[in-house]
């Protein structure tokens, strides 16, 4: 009877999954647009007595993103004074969609990232799992990577897309 070999394990390829990256926390979209007279025009006083009266401990440890759905100018001191109320509950505010946020915190989280242990070795950046990952950061994750790999693969062991091989160097 012939062995059963692991080939994927034999490979050398590593498995990188962004999840495992992902930072944990609660997200949340706080959207101005309610707090708006006539859904158009932000008034100063209206507007800090909405601040005023909101429960701020809701964004206690949160991601949160803020923005205004509604088709309005808002002065960009009212998205600092936003900011100024969320600062003792959120980790993190970001002006911009739940989208917007979701980038900024792979970026974040990636950036950060010692990379260095993946030098010259095979690479793959898993394409699936429980969490829907942004583009940015499987953009953000090749940036990192390409100039330190010997290659770089996405998708899974037994189906992967090739982004990138070093080239060999010739010998004389």
């Amino acid at each position: 009877m012939e062995e059963i070999r692991n080939k994927v394990a034999e490979s050398g390829l590593i498995t990188l999954s962004l999840e495992d990256f992902y930072p944990a926390g609660k997200r949340l979209n706080l959207d101005i647009a309610p707090w708006l007279f006539e859904g158009l025009i932000l008034r100063e006083k209206d507007f800090r007595t909405h601040l005023k009266n909101h429960d701020w401990s809701q964004y206690q440890d949160s991601y949160v993103a803020l923005n205004c759905s509604a088709d309005a100018i808002i002065p960009q001191w009212a998205y600092m004074l936003l900011a100024s109320y969320l600062e003792p509950y959120a980790q993190k505010v970001v002006f911009g969609s739940m989208e917007q946020l979701e980038a900024m915190l792979m970026e974040e989280a990636l950036e950060n990232l010692d990379f260095e242990s993946y030098r010259d070795k095979r690479i793959i950046v898993k394409g699936c799992g429980a969490i829907n990952m942004p583009p940015h950061a499987y953009v953000k994750m090749a940036m990192r990577l390409k100039p330190i790999v010997k290659s770089l693969l996405f998708g899974e062991a037994c189906s992967t897309v090739p982004i990138y091989k070093q080239k060999s160097v010739a010998k004389k």
